[in-house]
C-alpha cells in the first residue's frame, strides 16, 4: 500500500516543521489526483448543466453524470440505477429519509429504533420529526465493550415501530454492528431499516442485496471523493411510495398552477441542479478504490489498527474507548486525566492530526461517562511508520503531564 501515496500530493507536506501524519480519516479522506484530475477536466471541458439539454456539453455532461450513478450502482451491487439518489451527503440522506418516511408511515406515538452509538445525524432528524409528529425514539444499548445488545434490540420492537436506523461501524468505537443480522430481526418484525454506511463503505465491501438493506446512505467525502456529494440508496419499492423531499426544477414531471405531477425515479428525489462535477468526482473515487480492492483495502487497515491497539496499549495510562472484536479503521482513547483538547492541540504541533471531542456522538458519550476522546482513524494510504510516530508523540505529550 505504500505505493499509493504518491497519489495524494497533501500527506507529502510538513506542518510545523514536522512530517504530516494524517489520522483523521473518519472525518474525511484525502482525495487522489485521479480524484482531482477528473473534476478539473470536466470543468475545463465538458461543464454544462444536464438533462434535457440538446446541445453538445450538455448530453456530454449528462452521460458522466448517470455515468457516475451507475458507478455508484455497481460499487454497492444495487438492482437499478433508479435505486441510487444523489445527495449532499449521509446527513441529507438520512434527512431525506425521516422527513419522507416520516410524512407518509409515521404517526402521533409511532416509533423509530435506532441506537446508544448514533451519529448526532442518525438522532436529529428523527428528534425533528418527533417533535412535529409526536414519534418516539426506542434506543438499542450496548455492553460495556462497545458491542449492541441484540436481545434487547427484539423485545424494543412493538404494533408502533415503523422504521429501524442503525450505523454500520460506530465513527468512535469503531465497532462493526451486525447490521445484516439487525436487518433480518427487523424484517421479521415487518419493518424497514435504514443503515447509516458513512464509516463502513470506504473500508468494507457492502453489498445492500446481500444486506438486504431497505435504505443506505454514504458519504463521497469519506471515501476519497469530494465534499458535498452523498448516496442515498433506497429499494425502488420503498422509494416509489415516498413524496419528494424537496421542491422545483429536475424533480417534477408537468408543472401548471392547479396540479403538479412528479418525475419518475430517482429524479423525483433530485430537485435543482446537481453537483454533477461531484458526481464525477465520486464515481472517480469508487474507480480508484476498485483498482486497489476493497477487500485488500480491509485486510490492509485490519492489520493496521491491530498494530496501532498493541502499541497504544504499552503506554502508561492508557484507556482504550471499544473493545468490541470486529472493529473498523477506528480508535478513540484518553490517556490518565489528560484533556482529548490539550492531548490533541499538543499532538498537533508534532505534526499529528487526529480528532478531538465528543465526535458528534454525545448521547455515547453519556452512556461511557466521558466527555470526550482522541480518535485516530486510519486509511490504506497511512503506514506502520505513521502508527510509531503516534505512539511516540502520545507517550511525550503524557508525560509532559
Amino acid at each position: 500500500m505504500y505505493k499509493v501515496r504518491a497519489d495524494f500530493p497533501i500527506l507529502e507536506q510538513q506542518v510545523y516543521g514536522k512530517p504530516l501524519v494524517y489520522l483523521d480519516n473518519a472525518a474525511t479522506t484525502q482525495k487522489p489526483r485521479a480524484v482531482i484530475d477528473a473534476m478539473a477536466e470536466e470543468y475545463y471541458t465538458v461543464n454544462a448543466n444536464v438533462h434535457r439539454g440538446v446541445h453538445y456539453l450538455s448530453q456530454r455532461a449528462t452521460d458522466l453524470h448517470e455515468g457516475s450513478r451507475e458507478a455508484v450502482r455497481q460499487f454497492i451491487h444495487a438492482v437499478s440505477t433508479r435505486e441510487i439518489i444523489f445527495t449532499r451527503g449521509t446527513t441529507e440522506s438520512i434527512n431525506l429519509v425521516a422527513a419522507c418516511f416520516g410524512e407518509q408511515f409515521m404517526h402521533e406515538g409511532d416509533e423509530v429504533i435506532v441506537s446508544v452509538m448514533e451519529h448526532h445525524s442518525n438522532i436529529v432528524p428523527w428528534q425533528l420529526l418527533a417533535s412535529r409528529k409526536g414519534i418516539k425514539l426506542r434506543v438499542i444499548p450496548m455492553t460495556d465493550k462497545g458491542e449492541l445488545e441484540l436481545e434487547a434490540y427484539e423485545q424494543l420492537f412493538n404494533e408502533h415501530t415503523r422504521i429501524v436506523s442503525v450505523a454500520h461501524v460506530s465513527n468512535v468505537l469503531g465497532t462493526v454492528n451486525p447490521v445484516q443480522r439487525i436487518i433480518q430481526i427487523a424484517h421479521a418484525h415487518g419493518v424497514p431499516v435504514l443503515i447509516d454506511a458513512a464509516q463502513s463503505v470506504p473500508h468494507l465491501a457492502v453489498d445492500v442485496q446481500q444486506l438486504d438493506a431497505d435504505f443506505l446512505a454514504f458519504s463521497g467525502h469519506k471515501i476519497y471523493g469530494p465534499t458535498g456529494i452523498g448516496v442515498l440508496y433506497g429499494k425502488e419499492e420503498w422509494l416509489e411510495k415516498l413524496p419528494p423531499y424537496q421542491g422545483g426544477g429536475e424533480m417534477i414531471g408537468h408543472v401548471s398552477f392547479e396540479h403538479t405531477t412528479f418525475n419518475e425515479l430517482p429524479f423525483k428525489f433530485e430537485a435543482g441542479t446537481p453537483d454533477f462535477v461531484g458526481t464525477t468526482g465520486l464515481a472517480a473515487a469508487l474507480h480508484y478504490v476498485e483498482q486497489i480492492g476493497i477487500d485488500e483495502i480491509a485486510a490492509y487497515e485490519t492489520s493496521l489498527t491491530d498494530y496501532a491497539l498493541q502499541q497504544l496499549r504499552t503506554i502508561p495510562d492508557m484507556r482504550i474507548i471499544g473493545e468490541a472484536p470486529e472493529r473498523g479503521a477506528v480508535i478513540s482513547f484518553l490517556v490518565g486525566d489528560i484533556h482529548p483538547f490539550d492531548m490533541g492541540t499538543l499532538l498537533d504541533r508534532l505534526g499529528i492530526a487526529v480528532r478531538t471531542g465528543h465526535h458528534c456522538a454525545q448521547p455515547l458519550m453519556q452512556r461511557l461517562g466521558i466527555e470526550g476522546t482522541l480518535r485516530a482513524s486510519f486509511s490504506f494510504y497511512n503506514t506502520m511508520e505513521e502508527v510509531d510516530a503516534l505512539v511516540a508523540a502520545v507517550r511525550r505529550v503524557s508525560q509532559m503531564f
